[in-house]
């Protein structure tokens, strides 16, 4: 019995055996966080180019092959990921994602329904964001998103990690003043 308990021939392997899972997550983790980071990066990229190509005059024509050309950046790391597209126009960049004004009949700092709002975006109700869809026109600020989803390389909701990844990226430009920026009509709207 002394000379079994003196034989540590086997002890190599069962502290591997031990030490393998933890190490085994550290390094997927840290693949999977680092694969993230360069999703995040190409789609910066790939954003602030299809930025500059949509503020110009001929982004108005071509906003599908700009579309494209984000997917394909995207798709280029992660195939089956899918890349959903928003452009809200504004008429200055302090309009970006501010709220339509409205007046506060009853001073508690929020819209409520019934209150007086200026419906600066003609959708003729309320919103949280005075912007209008589409690429808008000359001079107008746009603020351009993109949502991709792909599937996480690391599926393991044990370890707090979710099977979907989401990622999103803006860009906010001025179109170039190819003409004069067209007048919106505010209108106030009560009840």
């Amino acid at each position: 019995m002394r000379t079994l308990r003196r034989n540590n021939a086997g002890a190599t392997a069962v502290e591997f055996a031990l030490i393998l899972p933890v190490l085994l997550t550290l390094v997927l983790g840290a693949f999977e966080l680092g694969l993230a980071q360069y999703m995040r990066s190409v789609l910066e990229g790939a954003m602030q180019q299809a930025g500059r190509n949509s503020s110009l005059q001929s982004g108005t024509s071509s906003q599908s092959q700009i579309d494209a050309y984000v997917r394909a950046q995207v798709q280029a790391v992660f195939p089956g990921a899918t890349v959903n597209f928003t452009r809200s126009n504004y008429t200055t960049f302090s309009d970006v994602s501010a709220p339509e004004d409205f007046t506060d009949g009853n001073a508690n700092g929020r819209y409520d329904s019934g209150e007086c709002f200026v419906d600066q975006n003609g959708n003729r109700r309320w919103d949280a964001d005075r912007g209008a869809s589409g690429l808008g026109g000359a001079n107008d600020v746009v603020l351009y998103t993109a949502t991709v989803t792909y599937a996480s390389t690391l599926p393991v909701r044990g370890l707090g990690l979710s099977p979907v990844q989401t990622l999103t990226s803006s860009t906010t430009l001025r179109n170039q003043p190819y003409s004069s920026q067209a007048s919106r009509a505010a209108e106030q709207i009560c009840g």
